[in-house]
C-alpha cells in the first residue's frame, strides 16, 4: 500500500489510495493577491491567520504556504508565515517555494514532517533539493517537468517523474515520500488535458507506486463556472488514483465533490463524514420547504 505520512507537531495526515482524499488549502499564496503580498512584505500576517483558520474549518487537512513576493526577503517571510500558521492551526504544511534558500528556511522552523513543494526534473534542482528532503526527513512534491519545459506528451511527463523517483532513491529517499504532480493543463487550451492526466495518474500509481497531487484549478483556467469544472475534475481524478490536491476548500463545489468521491469509493465508512457535514443542511432545507407549504395553505 502506498502511504505518505506528513505531520505537524500534533497531527498526522496520511496520503494514500485507501485513505480519505487530502485537500491541501491553496489560499496562503500572494501570487495574484496584491493586498496579501503587500501585507506579508510589511510583516502583517493577520490575513494569513484568517486564511489558515478558514481553510481548515472548510475541510483542508493540510495547508500550502507560499511567500513568493518579488523583491522581498522570501526566506524570512516564508519562515515567519509558517510559524504563524503553526500557531493558529495544527494541520501539516506544504512548504511552497521555487527558491531553495526559502525552502530550507521553512524547514528550519517547521515542527513535524513537512511536505516540500517542490522539486523538478532538472539535474541542478535535484542536486539542491533532494539533500534537504533527506536532511529534514521531509516528503517532497515532484513536478513532472525538466530542462525542456512542460511537455504536452504524458509519456514524457511520466519519464520525468520516474527520473525524480530514481534519483531520490540514490539519496535514500523512499518512493513513499515522493508525491508526484503530473501537471494539470488547462482544458480550454488542450482539449485532451483531462483525459491525459487521468491516464497519467493511473500510471504513476500502478507503475511507480507513488501518491499524487496537483494544482486542481489549473484545469478550468480561462473558463466560466470554474468551481463546477474543478469539482467534477477532482471526482474523476480520484477514480483515476489522485490522492491529494492543492485547491481551495472554501468553494463548496470542490469540497462536496471530494467528500462525495470518498463516499463512492468506500473511503467514508457508513458515510459518517458526509452525514456529519450535510445532514443539518438537509434538515434545514426540509424545514424551510415545510414552512413555505404551510404558508401557502394558510393563504388558500
Amino acid at each position: 500500500m502506498i502511504e505518505t505520512v506528513i505531520s505537524s507537531a500534533s497531527q498526522e495526515v496520511i496520503i494514500g489510495p485507501e485513505r480519505p482524499f487530502v485537500i491541501i488549502g491553496e489560499r496562503i499564496n500572494p501570487t495574484g493577491r496584491k493586498l496579501l503580498a503587500e501585507e506579508m512584505a510589511a510583516g502583517d500576517f493577520s490575513r494569513v491567520e484568517q486564511d489558515a483558520i478558514a481553510q481548515v474549518q472548510a475541510g483542508a487537512r493540510m495547508l500550502d504556504v507560499n511567500a513568493g513576493i518579488p523583491l522581498a526577503d522570501e526566506p524570512a517571510i516564508l519562515a515567519k508565515a509558517i510559524q504563524v500558521v503553526q500557531a493558529v492551526t495544527n494541520v501539516p504544511i506544504s512548504i511552497d517555494s521555487s527558491i531553495v534558500a526559502a525552502l530550507e528556511a521553512g524547514l528550519e522552523v517547521y515542527q513535524g514532517k513537512a511536505l516540500l513543494n517542490s522539486v523538478t526534473g532538472e539535474d541542478e534542482r535535484l542536486e539542491q533539493v533532494l539533500p534537504l528532503v533527506k536532511k529534514y526527513n521531509a516528503a517532497v512534491v515532484a513536478i513532472s517537468n525538466d530542462e525542456t519545459g512542460i511537455s504536452e506528451d504524458p509519456d514524457v511527463r511520466f519519464a520525468v517523474a520516474k527520473k525524480i523517483v530514481e534519483r531520490a532513491a540514490d539519496f535514500g529517499i523512499p518512493s513513499s515520500d515522493i508525491v508526484v504532480d503530473p501537471l494539470v493543463m488547462p482544458i480550454g487550451a488542450i482539449n485532451q488535458a483531462g483525459k491525459q492526466v487521468f491516464q497519467l495518474i493511473a500510471r504513476l500509481q500502478n507503475e511507480l507506486a507513488v501518491n499524487t497531487t496537483c494544482g486542481a484549478s489549473n484545469i478550468s483556467f480561462g473558463l466560466p463556472q470554474r468551481n463546477g469544472i474543478n469539482g467534477h475534475f477532482l471526482s474523476m481524478a480520484m477514480v483515476a488514483g489522485l490522492t491529494s490536491a492543492i485547491t481551495n476548500p472554501i468553494h463548496d463545489e470542490v469540497n462536496q465533490a471530494v467528500k462525495a468521491g470518498d463516499v463512492l469509493m468506500g473511503r467514508d465508512p457508513n458515510c459518517t463524514r458526509w452525514i456529519a457535514k450535510y445532514a443539518d443542511r438537509s434538515t434545514e432545507r426540509e424545514s424551510a420547504r415545510g414552512g413555505r407549504r404551510r404558508g401557502r395553505n394558510r393563504q388558500g
